[in-house]
């Protein structure tokens, strides 16, 4: 069994997908398949059903799949171990972050970090909060920078930004017209809401228990999976919709959205990394960096809210 094998394993078994994980691979497909054969062959036991065109994990595949994660995982850690005795920060620092963090708040840190540390690597994902939580814990992901609470075991968390919640609707609303609101008012309009996994979604969610009202009592008419997609479908009709100052403030700036006059939580942008796992010198270079400007310009984003 060889390291190659088991990468190219995992692959296959991520896209059930011969052809694909060569693809993904920069190999050719004889090779994968060879590479699957041989693996198969040598220790005497099937991982796939191949069924046609179609290829599946059997159930020895699937108990097979964690093992080889699990190897694959202990080898990097090795890489980034002899990559820190080098000096400065370098290697590969996969960064998974919730949308709005990554569309308002993370890029210009990214910047900066690349200009200090150009020897590193930098990958960005962009999910929810939920999605960069739970690649941390799986170890695809060195760092979840993510709006919301972060209560896994296991996770170190830090807080590195502030930011403040409002609601908007769009400009035929009948809120558009500065009132004031009450907690009840809230039960008496449609909801344009984040998706399941939505930091942004989950902090509203709790805005409303700690006002009495459940959350399935809204009359939610469309869940979206972006902000900007939550945006445009409030600008265009009569529904309501809470999100990050940071993600509405031009288009309230525009008088294409209407911020509200009702009572927002703030919450916490947080940084979380794996406590059991390595802290290279390019994640503690980027946790220093993220923590430098809280309470400059971190807080300026909540003092700008609308």
């Amino acid at each position: 069994m060889t390291l190659e094998q088991l990468k190219i394993f995992l692959e296959v078994a991520r896209l059930e997908h011969v052809t694909r994980a060569a693809e993904t691979l920069h190999l050719t497909q004889s090779a994968v398949s060879a590479a699957i054969s041989a693996l198969e062959a040598r220790h005497g036991v099937i991982l796939f059903n191949r069924v046609g065109r179609r290829i599946g994990l059997t159930e020895a595949g699937r108990l097979f799949v964690d093992e080889a994660r699990a190897v694959m995982e202990r080898v990097r850690a090795a890489e980034l171990a002899l990559a820190d005795l080098g000096g400065s920060a370098s290697g590969v620092l996969r960064v998974h972050a919730s949308q709005t963090v990554a569309s308002y708040w993370l890029p210009s840190r990214l910047v900066a970090y690349h200009e200090r540390f150009p020897r590193v690597d930098l990958r960005l994902i962009v999910g929810n909060t939920q999605g960069a939580v739970e690649a941390v814990v799986r170890g695809e992901a060195d760092l979840a920078v993510v709006e919301g609470e972060v209560v896994v075991p296991d996770l170190q968390r830090s807080t590195v930004a502030e930011d403040r919640l409002v609601l908007v609707v769009g400009r035929r609303h009948a809120w558009a017209d500065g009132r004031k609101l009450v907690a009840s008012d809230l039960l008496e309009t449609n909801w344009i809401m984040r998706e399941a996994g939505s930091g942004t979604r989950a902090a509203f969610e709790s805005q409303l228990s700690s006002l009495g009202l459940d959350p399935q009592a809204l009359s939610v008419v469309l869940e979206m999976p972006s902000n900007e997609a939550a945006m445009a479908a409030v600008e265009a009709g009569l529904s309501a919709t809470v999100l990050s100052s940071r993600a509405t403030q031009f288009h309230s700036m525009a008088g294409r959205l209407h911020v509200v006059d009702f009572p927002m939580p703030l919450r916490r942008f947080s940084a979380a990394y794996h406590s059991e796992r390595h802290v290279t010198r390019a994640l503690r270079s980027m946790l220093d960096l993220l923590d430098e400007d809280f309470g400059d310009e971190g807080l300026a984003g909540v003092a700008g809210a609308g």
